[in-house]
């Protein structure tokens, strides 16, 4: 092409998963976002780590503070990943044990989400990017005051580089062909998405099963 672009799309056998900061009271800041529908957007980002069996690192920031712990889903979907308790950093990158953890992956696309999109999202995302990762930012398992802070916080990220998604996109991508897995994705999806049961539920007709 002309412009020179190259579709570079999210690999399952390359991508890592940051959550960042979805801790119980920054959570309350989130206002671009229903309440449930930001924890179902986050959760299915979770399951979409896991079935694809995604490197998956938490972290979180001053949790002694107002910013209160990890929300506890996350601790329990996730019990055994990597898990960072910052004393005090905002940005992530700036916490070593953290960059390493990311580095010890071997993995260089990162998907990242966290709360609050222009600090504990932008960023580690500007950060990755300058040291030579490519960052899938997912928009709606991030969230921050209003929907204009969340306007130019994508902006900025996407300007420096980075790859505004939702976690459906970024399933699908990683996925690449319904003959994969059609079942196995399709009830993740099923789940998260009340109205993805409709299609489930036509294509289990169609097979001759309930």
């Amino acid at each position: 092409m002309a412009n020179g672009f190259k579709y570079r799309r999210i690999s399952k056998d390359d991508a890592a998963v940051l959550l960042v900061d979805h801790q119980s009271g920054l959570i309350s800041l989130v206002q671009d976002h229903a309440p449930s529908e930001f924890k179902n957007n986050v959760l299915a980002l979770g399951a979409v780590a896991k079935f694809f069996e995604l490197p998956t690192i938490l972290t979180t920031s001053f949790e002694d503070g107002p910013n209160g712990p990890l929300v506890p889903e996350l601790k329990a979907l996730f019990p055994e990943a990597p898990y960072f308790a910052r004393p005090g950093q905002i940005n992530a990158w700036d916490n070593e044990d953290f960059v390493r953890a990311v580095e010890a992956t071997g993995r260089r696309q990162l998907i990242i989400a966290g709360v609050v999109t222009d600090v504990c999202v932008a960023f580690p995302t500007l950060s990755a990017l300058e040291a030579g990762y490519e960052v899938f930012v997912v928009v709606d398992a991030s969230g921050t005051f209003n929907p204009t802070v969340r306007d130019v916080a994508v902006t900025r990220m996407a300007h420096a580089g980075a790859q505004m998604m939702n976690w459906f996109s970024v399933a699908c991508e990683l996925h690449r062909d319904w003959r994969n897995d059609i079942e196995g994705l399709g009830k993740l999806l099923s789940e998260h998405i009340p109205n993805y049961r409709n299609l489930m539920t036509s294509y289990f007709a169609q097979q001759g099963r309930r």
